[in-house]
């Protein structure tokens, strides 16, 4: 059952994020999480010793970036650290998998109409090659094996799906599509920006082939920070599009140019990684797995609720994410009715001091695991306020 981090530890998870101690009630963690004092703290080390300091941090940084690697692993329980590589963002981790795959014309991709654009421009490019692609609709903000399995056809050879909706907040039934997509060789691919660090994602579990995913999210780290996830068996098949000195076996045998790549994920690294980034990321990893993904994940769901429900007691709005524990995160979406202007409602809550965000005419919510009951009282009486006029 979800239950509420203890009051000690929601305490020490406050302090590490300032913005709690001036009045400001952040719920856009689905857009950009805020920076904790550690992360900030890590970044700023680094580049003080980038200037003032040893300035060649290399062989410090690379011991940074194996950690980083390790943690990672615990989070998602890959393999192990081989089949983790770091990406910029989560449409570069995608390319990987899209455009390395040996496609032939008439192949298809299963997409759905609910995407996030970072997870269908990939696929939809292509097109180039003869693919074709299925867009199942999605209206009601659901995407569930049922439809997956009724949508697929003989020639269907990967599933793109995100593990939770960007607007609707729905979370996917992510083993069960893992166990059918496994069953019919199909590459099951997921854009886990929306959940790597506010839920458990367990990729050996579910059956996941390829996960991408962005950092600067729920996993609290820099923009330019993420990672691919992919199964030895799914990196076999890809064809190498781009390559770096950094992507072959050894990288320090300087003129050995027939070399082979390298036989982990770091083959998709290239060159010089983002450090600064990384350095931040690390900072976040380790502040999420102390705290602990299970009781992260259990807070989230707790307060969740608590904002749904006291959202759909507010007359006229419309609670999208009514969906069970098993079938969300930590997003809330309303709708609102049509004769509101969103945007200046958007305005009114700002100006109350909480932070939404508006997405498709919509209210989103995204608390994380350092967010209160209070916080979430506090959010219902803005969005009260703000439509009390209207």
């Amino acid at each position: 059952m979800p239950e509420y981090l203890p009051p000690a530890a929601l305490q020490r998870a406050r302090e590490l994020f300032p913005h709690t101690t001036q009045g400001h009630i952040y719920l856009n963690h689905a857009g950009t999480s805020p920076l904790s004092r550690r992360v900030v703290d890590a970044v700023e080390r680094h580049l003080h010793e980038r200037s003032v300091g040893p300035i060649d941090t290399y062989w410090t940084d690379i011991q940074m970036v194996a950690e980083c690697r390790a943690l990672i692993q615990r989070l998602i329980n890959a393999e192990s650290t081989d089949r983790i590589a770091f990406q910029v963002n989560t449409s570069d981790a995608i390319n990987v998998v899209a455009s390395g795959l040996d496609w032939k014309s008439g192949d298809r991709v299963l997409l759905n109409s609910i995407e996030f654009p970072a997870n269908v421009y990939p696929y939809l490019n292509l097109r180039r090659l003869g693919v074709e692609i299925d867009i199942l609709q999605a209206d009601d903000g659901r995407v569930t094996p049922e439809m997956i399995v009724k949508h697929v056809q003989p020639r269907t050879r990967l599933l793109a799906l995100s593990a939770v909706q960007f607007l609707s907040g729905y979370r996917a039934d992510l083993a069960s599509l893992g166990e059918f997509c496994r069953s019919k060789g199909i590459v099951f691919a997921v854009d886990g920006i929306q959940a790597v660090g506010a839920v458990r994602i367990d990729v050996q579990r579910m059956k996941i082939d390829a996960l991408f995913a962005g950092a600067q999210k729920w996993q609290m780290a820099p923009h330019g920070s993420g990672f691919l996830y992919l199964t030895q068996e799914l990196q076999a098949k890809i064809g190498q599009q781009y390559l770096g000195w950094l992507s072959v076996e050894d990288p320090w045998k300087f003129h050995d140019f027939d070399q082979a790549l390298a036989s982990s994920a770091r083959r998709y690294e290239g060159g010089s990684l983002n450090m600064p980034s990384l350095w931040g990321l690390h900072a976040a990893l380790g502040t999420l797995l102390e705290f602990g993904p299970d009781r992260i994940e259990g807070h989230l769901l707790e307060i969740t609720a608590l904002l749904r429900d006291g959202l759909a007691a507010i007359p006229g709005p419309r609670v999208v994410t009514t969906y069970p524990d098993d079938q969300r995160a930590g997003i809330i979406t309303v709708a609102l009715p049509e004769r509101v202007d969103a945007k200046e409602i958007f305005k009114q809550m700002l100006a109350r001091k909480v932070t939404i965000a508006l997405r498709e005419g919509q209210l989103r919510y995204s608390p994380h695991f350092y967010c209160t009951a209070d916080d979430m009282r506090a959010a219902v009486n803005a969005t009260h306020e703000a439509l009390a006029p209207h």
